[in-house]
């Protein structure tokens, strides 16, 4: 069967962020053991004109905590420059075969107010189907050929 629900595990890799300026750096460290690769999606509510909004990942073979890495470095070409007009839009990092365990997220905000609307991450690849429905409390359905009527 062809679909996506079950060769996939969703993340919550943040929680929404106000409006603000300082960086988020206390993403949720997503293990990648098992998966070939992961990726990260983020959605923007309203970033005030001047901000200076962006995306990074490192990663590490040491997860310190569930929100931080142990000698975490930067992934080269990872940096996503999300423009002060990007308002209400997605942007979507995708990392295939991490050299390193652990992946981490961060949001860097400046200067002026941007708001987070969702950070997510999604594990591929799997080299065991069905993927185990998250953990974190999202939830999933798999409709195959709906009839059409009440939702």
């Amino acid at each position: 069967m062809q679909n996506l629900t079950n060769k996939i595990q969703t993340i919550i890799a943040h929680a929404p962020v106000a409006a603000g300026t300082s960086n988020i750096t206390d993403c949720v460290v997503i293990d990648t053991q098992g998966y070939e690769g992961l990726r990260f999606i983020v959605g923007f509510g309203t970033i005030t004109s001047s901000a200076v909004t962006s995306l990074k990942a490192q990663q590490s073979e040491v997860k310190a905590s569930a929100t931080s890495l142990t000698g975490g470095a930067d992934l080269a070409g990872t940096g996503i420059t999300v423009a002060d007009t990007d308002d209400n839009k997605i942007f979507i990092m995708d990392i295939y075969r991490p050299t390193k365990r652990y992946v981490q997220l961060f949001i860097n905000r400046g200067t002026a107010n941007a708001v987070v609307d969702f950070a997510s991450a999604e594990l591929y690849g799997s080299r065991k189907l069905p993927v185990p429905a998250s953990s974190d409390g999202a939830q999933q359905e798999l409709n195959v050929s709906p009839a059409e009527g009440t939702a």
